[in-house]
């Protein structure tokens, strides 16, 4: 790295620098095995409220709360989109799903 000579540019770097330490963005490392854990459970007692309150999910407010905080941004993005295939897919062996009717135009 080589250091700005603009005066305007190291200014901003250290405002950039003062905002991730501040966010405590500055050491970004993998979950421990506890931190994990607690993230998979989280995820699994959550997906076990939505099986069983299918038509009230509201239910399930405090659990997704806790499995959104136990676990990072990217892996809650993750389970969701596995939740769906695999419900999808679940659907699909079962001969349950039903195709979207095609409109004249397709």
């Amino acid at each position: 790295f080589v250091p700005a000579r603009d005066p305007r540019l190291q200014k901003i770097l250290r405002i950039i620098s003062s905002l991730i330490l501040f966010l405590g963005v500055s050491k970004m490392s993998a979950p421990s095995m506890k931190e994990r854990k607690a993230c998979w459970d989280a995820r699994d007692f959550y997906w076990k409220c939505l099986d069983e309150n299918m038509k009230d999910t509201l239910k399930c407010d405090k659990l997704r709360c806790s499995f959104e905080n136990l676990c990072p941004p990217q892996w809650v993005k993750y389970f969701n989109k596995r939740r769906d295939y695999l419900q999808y897919k679940a659907q699909m062996e079962a001969g349950q799903f039903l195709p979207s009717e095609k409109t004249e135009e397709s």
